[in-house]
């Protein structure tokens, strides 16, 4: 489940991932329905390392598409939407995040029972130093679990007795701490074995509640110099935050920049205004979708409507959707993010998502956008 057929969900495409156009409050919000409901959410936070990496390695790319909220960790991701006039509210960054769920009263939430937390991973004894300070920590929260699966395989810290161990813990929230690729790769592998209802990697958090590291001042935050923070703590992130740097300056100049400039441009050519009409066919399990017009924010509801009939069709019926390109002049973000879910849903049910008629305008948008590889692969 990734909530493409939650009607509130609004998700738009920024350097090539995924995410949902939502305030603090709101993630605040979604996260404890979960909690209430015991909905599955799986909760990522890409940062601009996150970013990075996703461009190249598909599993980790998949984890993010196959979220079911995506929230901007990094202040590069919210400065890039706002020059592309993607409507991505603020950073919501994964430690403010748990911060907020772990003081209600601060933030007027109704709860009146603290959430149960079980921390899995960290370094040394990160987790149990975490298990144990998380009362002094919060008002809101109290651990139930914590576990260090140690350095070994996907497989060896999935094993039966892990899961049960954190389903036995009757956790609200796991808080996973393995690296992010790997943590992300775990939740992906074991989300179908918990019954935990909000599951998310939050490396930084664990050693942040256990005192192994200090969080930035909000000046710092707010400045969006907390990676400077962080080295000054952590010297070892050095490295890994000047290459950060360097890609995404190459990013600005070779993807960013020319997109809105591109983007510009194209909003000023004949044809090109807010409205969208599709066409259905279903031929021998085949669905083939003609989008002609422009698909954008402002009619993205039909859209999202459309892809959402073609999901809920079962297997047996539909076995391969085509989208017809020939009369689509142009796209937004929006239409993107709601693409980007949509095929990651197909594939998920075995089934497959191919474009035809792309013309060059189009292609070149896609691959501006940094999602031409996933959609026409």
């Amino acid at each position: 489940m990734n909530y493409l057929d939650e009607p509130r969900r609004e998700v738009a495409a920024v350097l090539g991932l995924p995410f949902d156009c939502l305030s603090m409050g709101e993630a605040v919000t979604k996260i404890e329905e979960s909690i209430t409901t015991r909905n599955r959410c799986f909760l990522s936070t890409p940062n601009l390392n996150f970013a990075v990496q996703a461009r190249k390695d598909p599993a980790f790319y998949n984890s993010v598409l196959n979220s079911d909220m995506v929230v901007a960790d990094g202040m590069p991701i919210v400065w890039v939407a706002r020059l592309l006039g993607i409507p991505l509210k603020q950073r919501v960054a994964g430690s403010s995040l748990f911060e907020a769920l772990a003081n209600p009263a601060a933030e007027n939430l109704p709860r009146k029972t603290p959430l149960r937390i079980f921390f899995f991973g960290g370094e040394g004894n990160a987790a149990e130093q975490a298990a144990a300070n998380i009362q002094g920590f919060s008002t809101g929260m109290k651990a139930c679990g914590f576990l260090n699966p140690g350095m070994g395989s996907i497989e060896s810290m999935s094993s039966a007795e892990i899961t049960q161990q954190i389903n036995d813990s009757q956790a609200d929230f796991l808080l996973v701490a393995l690296g992010a690729k790997k943590g992300q790769q775990w939740i992906m592998h074991n989300r179908d074995k918990l019954n935990v209802p909000v599951i998310s990697h939050l490396g930084a958090v664990i050693n942040f509640v256990a005192g192994n590291i200090d969080r930035a001042p909000d000046r710092w935050q707010k400045m969006g110099l907390e990676w400077l923070w962080r080295i000054v703590q952590e010297p070892g992130l050095f490295k890994r935050y000047f290459y950060d740097g360097g890609y995404f300056l190459y990013l600005l100049l070779s993807k960013v920049l020319p997109l809105a400039i591109y983007q510009r441009v194209l909003k000023k050519m004949p044809g090109v205004g807010p409205s969208l009409q599709i066409t259905s066919d279903l031929i021998d399990n085949c669905l083939d979708l003609g989008l002609q017009g422009s698909a954008i924010s402002q009619n993205n509801r039909l859209l999202k409507t459309s892809c959402q009939r073609a999901l809920d069709e079962p297997c047996t019926i539909l076995k391969h959707v085509r989208i017809n390109c020939a009369q689509l002049d142009y796209f937004d973000s929006a239409a993107l993010g709601t693409l980007l879910l949509f095929k990651a849903s197909l594939l998920g049910k075995g089934q497959t998502l191919r474009f035809y008629n792309v013309d060059t305008r189009i292609e070149r948008l896609m691959s501006l956008h940094m999602v031409r590889d996933y959609l026409l692969n």
